[in-house]
């Protein structure tokens, strides 16, 4: 059974035979709802690429202490994905949040689509913000990422033809494509940019402003997905590909 992970903000200048304070929500939540005791092991991530393995020495209210063992620094993965994800109606934003990070996602960009039933504005972009990046954070220490995946502000579809020109691939998701996605030359490393749009499909000036830019604008097959699973399948069938999972 894997370790469980818990979130510190920094372990820099932590080595085997230090110790590491947690304390806050992160240490509540393992003290008090998931009963950690001492002598177990855990292991704890800045979300920056680093791990420390360890043991608890101590808990208490909203603190716990860990005797470092081991402590590892990772390097991104290559090559860096970033989904931008028009914004779905309801729970379906989590959702994608959750798989996209699982399947280590680097970036997720939410995206105000033309025909995007949701709306961010105000205190409600605050909050459906804020939820997105708790269910990021959530889903990588589960996924026992080293690597936290970064949830960027609210992209305009400017913010997103910018992205899309500085990627070395950019793919578009639109079931009228006439590229099938099998015929993407997928690199090795570099950076590769997936746009799924929303519920009603993306427009047409959307799709013009994203080729211009340089994207391919591909069908991922001949079923429609649902904008919450389309991006997982897609950077799923592309990192396939890579040497990311071998």
């Amino acid at each position: 059974m894997s370790l469980p992970v818990h979130f510190v903000p920094s372990l820099a200048g932590v080595a085997g035979g230090g110790t590491v304070e947690v304390t806050g929500d992160e240490a509540h939540h393992a003290v008090a709802v998931r009963r950690l005791r001492v002598g177990e092991q855990v292991v704890l991530t800045d979300g920056a690429g680093t791990t420390a393995l360890g043991s608890v020495t101590f808990t208490g209210k909203r603190v716990f202490s860990v005797a470092v063992s081991v402590v590892e620094c990772d390097e991104p993965a290559q090559p860096t994905v970033t989904v931008v994800q028009a914004l779905p109606k309801g729970e379906r934003g989590e959702l994608a949040v959750e798989m996209l990070t699982e399947i280590w996602v680097a970036t997720i960009v939410p995206w105000a689509a033309s025909r995007s039933v949701a709306v961010w504005r105000g205190d409600r972009a605050t909050k459906s913000h804020a939820r997105w990046s708790a269910t990021a954070r959530e889903a990588a220490k589960q996924a026992r990422r080293a690597w936290f995946p970064t949830v960027a502000p609210l992209a305009t579809t400017a913010d997103v033809t910018s992205l899309l020109g500085d990627a070395d691939l950019a793919v578009v998701l639109h079931e009228d494509a006439a590229e099938p996605f099998a015929s993407l030359p997928v690199p090795a490393s570099g950076s590769i940019v997936v746009v799924v749009g929303p519920e009603g499909g993306l427009a047409d000036d959307e799709v013009a402003a994203f080729e211009q830019a340089g994207a391919h604008a591909v069908r991922l097959g001949a079923e429609v997905l649902r904008t919450s699973t389309a991006g997982v399948a897609a950077v799923a069938a592309l990192l396939a590909r890579t040497s990311r999972w071998t």
